[in-house]
């Protein structure tokens, strides 16, 4: 029912629901920063999580809808020494996968629900393993 820019699309409901509840499917990782997408949708989905970490949210354009792959590798890479939580959306997302699967690191059938979440481990910059995390209920 949005009738305003995709830039301005608010998360819904569920969206709002899931939001909150993605604190409890990240645990107790030791998150030092949360970047994301400067699309509102996606600021509202880690605001509580930086709530309830006492963290800033940063935006990037890399992480915008329509960005290419390249600038989702190249922030990969640049914080890859710490853990952060990089919010974007399901084309930057399916990018990064599909780059990563004929790495041979991603899984061959990655799922791309909203709200999913897809934990990359690095070392010494590169991305290790990638592991899939359900949407929060």
């Amino acid at each position: 029912a949005w009738e305003g820019s995709d830039e301005a699309r608010p998360l819904s409901k569920a969206g709002r629901r899931r939001a909150a509840g993605l604190a409890t499917v990240l645990g107790d990782q030791g998150i030092a920063r949360i970047i994301t997408s400067p699309f509102v949708r996606c600021r509202e989905t880690v605001e509580p999580l930086a709530a309830q970490r006492g963290l800033l949210i940063e935006p990037s354009d890399w992480l915008a809808e329509g960005s290419p792959l390249s600038d989702a590798l190249r922030l990969v890479e640049k914080v890859a020494d710490e853990v952060t939580v990089l919010c974007t959306h399901g084309d930057v997302i399916a990018a990064l996968l599909d780059h990563l699967r004929r790495l041979g690191i991603a899984p061959s059938d990655p799922r791309f629900e909203k709200a999913s979440t897809w934990v990359l481990d690095t070392e010494r910059g590169d991305v290790t393993s990638v592991t899939y995390l359900p949407p929060p209920a």
